[in-house]
């Protein structure tokens, strides 16, 4: 199964930090997901690379920091230092976005691109090559506990066969995360769509059992991605039969 669950420490208890990331890894998270506002480019403020040099300690798996800032180049460096393993940013907050995934590379981290519900994914013509991330947004970013927005994904869809036709051609996975509103009830049809990483915040953290609610939202990202090997197996399948077909009435 390709999948990564990656609670966001934005519904986290922050009197408790540590202990609530080492709960929530030690539950079955994948990954940490750490979301960072600066009142400018979104409005609300949170945290920054001290508190991610804090929780590094506290944990092995990968710190994925989502920056929601302008300008973004400043952070980079201090974000790595201080022990992100993923940094992703928004194209409309970088006055040059090549470069800004070549620093974000040459700090050592994995380098992701971030859409808007309203962001068009024209970007990737230009930069997939760089990427090693794509995160759609199904909410507007900003706050927590938002609604999942329902046309995130056919856009998760159009995303997922740009990647795989990028994979295809030069044999690099690029993964796909969603971020807003993921929940149990609705991330088999999010995993269904394309996506192969999950950022839920209020929906794990909220939740009086971790491990269960993880357990649970893989079980229901392993059923959708099974069924979606499954149409596409007998799709390709229909394929061949059509061609052996042509080639028999030729």
């Amino acid at each position: 199964m390709d999948c990564r669950i990656a609670p966001s420490i934005l519904s986290a208890d922050f009197a408790r930090l540590g202990e609530e990331v080492r709960n929530v890894v030690a539950a079955g998270a994948d990954w940490i997901h750490f979301d960072v506002m600066d009142n400018h480019y979104v409005p609300n403020l949170t945290i920054g690379p001290l508190v991610c040099e804090a929780i590094r300690p506290h944990v092995e798996v990968p710190i994925d920091v989502h920056l929601m800032v302008e300008p973004v180049d400043g952070l980079v460096p201090l974000f790595a230092k201080a022990g992100a393993n993923v940094i992703s940013f928004h194209p409309e907050a970088s006055r040059h976005v090549d470069r800004t995934l070549g620093l974000i590379r040459d700090s050592g981290c994995k380098a992701g691109l971030v859409f808007n519900p309203a962001t068009p994914l024209d970007w990737l013509d230009h930069v997939l090559d760089k990427l090693d991330l794509v995160l759609l947004m199904s909410v507007n970013p900003g706050f927590g506990g938002q609604s999942f927005i329902a046309t995130a994904l056919a856009k998760l869809a159009a995303a997922r066969a740009r990647l795989d036709a990028h994979e295809q051609a030069s044999g690099r996975r690029v993964w796909l995360e969603i971020d807003g509103g993921v929940r149990v009830d609705n991330i088999g049809v999010i995993a269904a769509a394309g996506a192969d990483t999950f950022v839920a915040g209020s929906a794990i953290f909220g939740a009086k059992d971790y491990r269960a609610t993880i357990a649970a939202m893989k079980q229901a990202v392993a059923a959708a991605q099974e069924e979606r090997a499954r149409v596409a197996a007998a799709q390709a399948q229909a394929a061949e039969d059509a061609r052996r077909e042509i080639y028999r009435g030729a």
